[in-house]
């Protein structure tokens, strides 16, 4: 697994790294870009890069370019190419010169467990993109609560393994700090914006004390392998709600996917019969009038998702121990017509009015009922994990 880590100025990208590094067995990976020449050569690894990273290095000398790759300008030393150091100890960090050697490195030993906070720009981005082990975190905080943050630094002095911030020794105002986290995030050529908006999980970090982010970093579960390659729920439950947005009804979108030994059989979506006009287009006077759920469900033309895929797939092909995928739980009415076709298991993702009574009818005909509840994605508040539970 290989966790890329972005975000703005203080926001705890680089805790959230030693999080991952402390607690999960991670290896931290640094681009850091090394001139060596003929003189220097000898002494090249042990003085290249600081006490607490080694430079993995060629022999030819890298050139950075605007777009925030590395160039090769070949100058090869009479000694020949260095060999790549690596370092074995959980604290210090491997460095290599480029991202393409970064990445070719990871691609070696994917299985293992590999962090970075080096995403200087989409172009490096989409290079550690290219891997399907490849997940990419984003960390922010509140203006205020960085610039908390950022003097507190100043008081306790640099850390070791803690990057500094450019420019970092002419911001003495709040006014310096604000200009500065600007630049970091909306400058057009380096800013840092497009890489966060980018991200899988969008971290909101509020921690005032490490004991408590790395307490609520726990509770995200950033090792769960769903959102690298998903599950067969996560997989099914995707097409649910992808056939849920075909649905012509005004009041709800609703998908459902009939699945047997891992096969699609059928999808469907809830709305008007064939031949209808849309219920968006005002075909169903029940949604139209604006009834609550649950009401006057006898005069609603409208087919639901469950209906249309079990009409779709018909007797014969669904079969005995069929699962049925519904991104809503199915109604009363739905959930009778599934027992008798002999569904052996529904999943849902949202509940409904009607939980209750839908539960009570599988129960008694040995029906499977189930809450599909993925991993968190997009914005996770991590003050407010009870959310995503």
């Amino acid at each position: 697994m290989f966790i890329g880590i972005c975000g703005s100025i203080c926001s705890g990208k680089s805790t959230v790294a030693e999080y991952l590094v402390e607690h999960h067995g991670f290896r931290r990976l640094k681009i850091e870009p090394v001139l060596p020449s003929i003189e220097d050569d000898a002494s090249l690894p042990s003085t290249a890069v600081g006490a607490n990273s080694t430079a993995a290095t060629s022999g030819s000398q890298k050139s950075v370019q605007p777009n925030g790759i590395q160039g090769h300008n070949h100058m090869t030393s009479p000694r020949g190419h260095h060999q790549r150091l690596a370092v074995r100890t959980s604290r210090q960090a491997i460095s290599f010169c480029t991202a393409e050697e970064l990445v070719d490195f990871v691609t070696k030993s994917w299985q293992d467990r590999w962090v970075t906070t080096d995403l200087p720009s989409e172009a490096v981005l989409d290079i550690y993109s290219r891997r399907p082990f490849f997940l990419l975190i984003s960390v922010d905080a509140p203006l205020t609560v960085r610039w908390q943050r950022f003097q507190q630094r100043q008081e306790q002095g640099a850390h070791p393994g803690r990057p500094a911030v450019d420019g970092e020794a002419s911001i003495t105002t709040l006014d310096d700090f604000v200009r500065r986290c600007d630049a970091h995030l909306y400058d057009p050529a380096t800013g840092h914006l497009p890489l966060m908006s980018r991200a899988s999980v969008r971290l909101l970090n509020t921690s005032s004390s490490l004991a408590h982010l790395y307490a609520t970093l726990g509770k995200v579960d950033l090792l769960n392998e769903d959102r690298l390659r998903p599950s067969w729920d996560t997989y099914f439950m995707a097409l649910a709600s992808l056939a849920a947005r075909r649905s012509n009804c005004m009041k709800r979108r609703v998908g459902c996917v009939l699945v047997r030994q891992r096969r699609v059989v059928s999808t469907g979506y809830n709305g008007t019969p064939r031949g209808l006009r849309n219920c968006g287009e005002g075909g169903c006077a029940r949604c139209n009038d604006g009834l609550g759920s649950g009401h006057g469900l006898a005069t609603c033309l409208c087919i639901h998702a469950e209906e249309n895929a079990l009409l779709e797939a018909g007797r014969e092909r669904i079969r005995e121990g069929a699962t049925l995928y519904c991104d809503t739980c199915p109604c009363l009415t739905c959930s009778i017509k599934i027992a008798q076709v002999g569904i052996g298991e529904v999943v849902y993702s949202q509940g409904y009015s009607m939980d209750g009574d839908t539960a009570a009818v599988f129960r008694e005909a040995g029906v499977k009922l189930r809450q599909f509840v993925p991993p968190a994605n997009g914005l996770i508040h991590l003050e407010k994990m009870e959310l995503y539970n």
